[in-house]
């Protein structure tokens, strides 16, 4: 993702934002000006602007946000273009809807809210523009993560379930494969940001050199996750940002992130009632989480057969070594 800033001079006044951005941002035609507009991407004094003729002011601080949706996005403007966009990313499912709340499963590959580079093609605006009403951001999870969040539908919720974030008081637990063969269950408190955070984390499944965790967030840090368990060297395969090497180079190669929030669970913020909700590995997910277990059964293999052939040769050398001693003695 690239960001580019500039401030408009007096020479500027006579030029349409499309064309400053032209002049300003190497390698952006007008064509792809006009389009960074329109996905949502352009700041004009820390306010998100699309109108391409917009003329501005001396003075004026221009902030231009490209990357991955810039590079997917039709060339046309309009929303017909934007809707062609959206036809092509992941589906999301509606998992429980009431009066109050929404329980969304969001795939890998859609992101979950608005960013300084596109406020269209994310899961908050497809919800916003479907026929459920009002709709409230209550909290995210990455876009390479797949799994379960909840949004509110009206302000009491969406104080109800915001406080009960801060609190901690919401039940979350994420399936994810970490590099090493990791044997006890453990606890990673280290801040983030200087912000407490803890990750509570216990086996799965041993995979011989990776490892299927449970990760239950007790607070909820940007990339917790993915920061805690680099930081103990054991990061997330398929975590190509903050994992390092280990992560980019390990076979099986994955098909993205290896992150999953499998359990939701909150206190309905109406009734109180309590409300958990699971979602199983999604098929990128198993399917490499069988070719780990054909690989570590293969790995196994080998080294029952290696085991079991060295004591084979321990006898035949055991039985050369007789031969010899029997043959000096006959010399004898």
């Amino acid at each position: 993702m690239n960001k580019h800033r500039f401030v408009v001079t007096a020479e500027d006044t006579a030029l349409r934002l499309d064309q400053l951005l032209a002049k300003y941002v190497a390698g952006l035609s007008r064509r792809k000006a006009r389009v960074a507009l329109d996905i949502g991407g352009v700041f004009v004094d820390n306010t998100r602007v699309k109108v391409a003729g917009r003329m501005l002011r001396p003075g004026q601080v221009v902030e231009v946000t490209l990357g991955a949706v810039l590079e997917r996005a039709s060339g046309n403007v309009g929303d017909a273009a934007r809707a062609r966009d959206v036809a092509d990313l992941p589906v999301h499912e509606l998992v429980h809807v009431d009066d109050d709340v929404i329980v969304v499963y969001k795939p890998a590959g859609l992101v979950t809210a608005p960013t300084p580079e596109s406020d269209r093609g994310n899961l908050f605006d497809n919800l916003r523009r479907s026929d459920l009403g009002r709709i409230f951001l209550v909290h995210r999870i990455d876009l390479p993560t797949s799994g379960l969040l909840v949004f509110a539908r009206n302000e009491h919720a969406n104080k109800v379930l915001g406080a009960a974030f801060v609190a901690h008081d919401i039940e979350r637990e994420y399936r994810a494969v970490a590099v090493g063969d990791l044997a006890e269950p453990f606890t990673i408190d280290r801040p983030i940001e200087g912000r407490r955070a803890v990750t509570h984390l216990s086996i799965v499944e041993r995979l011989g050199t990776a490892t299927l965790l449970s990760a239950k967030l007790e607070t909820g840090r940007t990339h917790q996750i993915r920061l805690h368990l680099a930081g103990a060297g054991n990061p997330v395969v398929g975590d190509h940002q903050h994992g390092g090497e280990k992560s980019r180079t390990f076979l099986p190669r994955a098909p993205r992130l290896l992150l999953h929030a499998a359990v939701l669970g909150f206190a309905h913020p109406r009734t109180g009632a309590p409300m958990r909700f699971e979602r199983p590995l999604p098929a990128d997910f198993a399917g490499w989480l069988e070719r780990a277990r054909a690989r570590a059964q293969d790995g196994a293999d080998e080294r029952r057969l290696g085991s079991e052939a060295q004591p084979q040769a321990s006898a035949a050398e055991a039985a050369s070594d007789a031969d010899i001693e029997a043959d000096s003695a006959a010399l004898d």
